[in-house]
């Protein structure tokens, strides 16, 4: 067996360049819906920010923004980072303060707000005086303020928003691994520096091995000669000849 991890020890840096760079340049990523619409991602997620006539705002009833992203969720929010993400992207969709609805209702069984999906409201993000003294707790909906991330109450029934943004889990069962280009810049570099590394032990080995240097290995030799005292033989061997 000591032949054998000879040989593997001596192939180190070349197996070790194999195996990083089938271990970290792909990594697993969910695919969005292929509907001809532009999807974003963020974290597990896809968001789909639906585009009005750049020459003007529209306006949109709760019911048709639910339209709008028939077949999958109203925008929903779970937490502080997703909030950001929203109100960071929507300047390059919208100009100016729009209001995007939230995918959330009134549960008339359980008193309180909750979103489509039935999931509880955890996150909330409300402006101070949000609360409407006026809206029916059935006519309540939620619009998210996307300069500030603030939340609002709206009317479900009365009241027309500008932003709508559809959602939908990412479909992690038919993933596909794709190349992250700054996971291969990361992996480009680290190859350079496993590959110096390894020619850093490579000539430490090779000076341990064959003596104070490496160039031991390659040491001259001179051409064969024929020592003196054959030299000597062949001459007087020819001298002897030469006598009469």
């Amino acid at each position: 067996m000591e032949p054998q991890r000879k040989r593997c020890s001596s192939r180190w840096p070349l197996c070790c360049f194999f195996v990083l760079f089938f271990h970290v340049q792909l990594v697993w990523t969910g695919d969005c819906p292929a509907d001809g619409r532009t999807w974003l991602t963020f974290g597990d997620r896809c968001y789909h920010f639906v585009h009005g006539e750049e020459d003007k705002i529209k306006g949109y009833t709760f019911d048709r923004a639910k339209t709008l992203c028939q077949g999958f969720e109203l925008l929903t929010i779970q937490n502080a980072e997703e909030n950001d993400f929203v109100i960071n992207y929507s300047p390059k969709v919208w100009k100016g303060n729009v209001n995007v609805w939230l995918g959330m209702y009134y549960d008339t069984n359980s008193d309180n707000m909750m979103w489509f999906h039935e999931d509880p409201v955890r996150f909330t993000n409300w402006e101070q005086s949000s609360f409407a003294s006026d809206l029916l707790p059935v006519d309540t909906c939620v619009a998210l303020h996307s300069m500030t991330g603030r939340w609002e109450n709206v009317s479900c029934m009365d009241d027309m928003e500008n932003g709508v943004i559809c959602e939908t889990a990412q479909d992690v069962e038919t993933a596909k691994r794709k190349p992250s280009g700054l996971l291969s810049a990361l992996v480009i570099l680290s190859v350079v520096a496993i590959m110096g590394i390894s020619v850093v032990i490579w000539v430490v080995h090779q000076k341990h091995k064959f003596g104070s240097t490496i160039l031991t290995a390659f040491e001259y030799h001179p051409p064969f000669r024929v020592l003196d005292s054959d030299q000597s033989c062949l001459v007087e061997a020819e001298e002897t000849d030469s006598v009469p």
